[in-house]
């Protein structure tokens, strides 16, 4: 994605929210999976690749407190930068809750893939 295309979608609202795991989320209005910036949590069962250091816990566990975070929220992403997927790396916020930190939180997730600033504000 170019930078232009990056800036022009720096700010999005995510409609009816979906999750296939607890750090990628697809929104309605939106045609990719999105990656939650900064964080990463357990894989689905067969999806952590030979090599990879992936993270420990329960993935349903994990999958469905992010569900929890925004289930009927306003959802506000601010894309961060694209993967080499071609997804949007995304830091969103549900009502005003930093999604990402919530996962880390809540020990659903870790931090990883960025510098997320977690500190109230």
């Amino acid at each position: 994605m170019s930078l232009l295309a990056l800036a022009a979608a720096a700010t999005l609202m995510c409609v009816a929210p979906t999750h296939s795991d607890g750090d990628n989320m697809r929104c309605r209005n939106h045609k990719q999976t999105m990656r939650l910036y900064g964080i990463d949590a357990p894989e689905m069962p067969g999806s952590c690749r030979p090599g990879r250091r992936c993270v420990r816990g329960d993935p349903y566990a994990s999958r469905d407190y992010l569900r929890r975070l925004t289930r009927g929220r306003a959802v506000k992403c601010e894309v961060r930068d694209v993967d080499r997927y071609g997804r949007s790396i995304v830091n969103c916020t549900a009502d005003g809750v930093n999604i990402s930190c919530a996962m880390i939180a809540a020990r659903q997730a870790v931090p990883r893939y960025g510098k997320l600033d977690c500190r109230r504000r």
